[in-house]
């Protein structure tokens, strides 16, 4: 059975626009426009990619880091800027030669993301389990929305 898919006239214009987004982050562009680079642009570095739900209560941050030992990992919150940053270290069992393909990314890393509300930093929850590293960041309770009774008089 075929499907019907509803034609978007402007899908071409937005990957071009999505093409030149990539272009202008690219290290070539930003090096010659005297831009900083980012952390993925430095040899040995990469930036961590995350997941974030937000819920009534809290925010919900997940990351993929299989084969991380969790003592590799630091997370921090500062000035309500969550900071997670580790290492993977270089498999030194097979000499560099002997590869056919290396895809895996070793290095430091560091992601950080501010939260668009005040959060809790006293009770965080940091659970790592089957690679996944899993943030439970509650939200300060001036954030959390209160029912306010109305009186009848």
């Amino acid at each position: 059975m075929a499907k019907l898919i509803r034609w978007n006239p402007m899908r071409d214009t937005t990957d071009l626009f999505n093409e030149f987004d990539r272009f202008f982050e690219t290290p070539l562009y930003r090096g010659r426009m005297g831009l900083p680079l980012r952390t993925d642009d430095v040899v040995g570095s990469w930036s961590l990619a995350l997941d974030v739900a937000e819920k009534d209560d809290n925010f919900l941050v997940k990351a993929s880091l299989p084969g991380i030992d969790p003592e590799d990992l630091n997370v921090t919150l500062e000035d309500n800027v969550l900071t997670v940053q580790g290492e993977v270290k270089k498999d030194e069992t097979i000499e560099e030669e002997s590869y056919h393909i290396r895809e895996r990314r070793f290095g430091s890393f560091s992601r950080s993301l501010r939260f668009p509300v005040p959060v809790n930093a006293a009770k965080i929850e940091a659970e790592y389990e089957n690679g996944v590293l899993t943030l439970t960041v509650p939200k300060a309770e001036e954030v959390k929305p209160k029912r306010i009774e109305i009186k009848v008089a």
